[in-house]
């Protein structure tokens, strides 16, 4: 589960999407700023920066990114298959390529 706080997905990457408060498995609350929002083989993905992470632990999560139109939040998802996580990763990491763009 996942609830979107000041969410914006019509802003350029390095500008304030916003952030998510991620429920995790065990049912704690991990808070996230969001990173991008970006397309890789047809589907849409998002990458997550945990907040309140030490910044030699911190790392960029990367979900599924389910747009559900004006009216809902969006939903993310887990991605369970190695080579959909590959795709997605190699996307960001070419995103922040072109974008120049650092995460410290």
């Amino acid at each position: 589960m996942a609830d979107f706080e000041n969410y914006n997905d019509d802003t350029d990457l390095g500008e304030d999407l916003g952030s998510v408060t991620l429920t995790m498995d065990d049912g704690s609350e991990l808070e996230c700023d969001i990173v991008a929002i970006y397309p890789a083989g047809g589907k849409q993905y998002i990458a997550l920066l945990p907040i309140d992470e030490p910044e030699d632990e911190a790392g960029v999560l990367i979900y599924r990114y389910i747009d559900n139109g004006d009216e809902e939040d969006p939903d993310i998802e887990n991605i369970e298959d190695d080579d959909e996580y590959d795709l997605a990763a190699d996307a960001f990491d070419e995103l922040l390529d072109e974008e120049d763009f650092d995460l410290e």
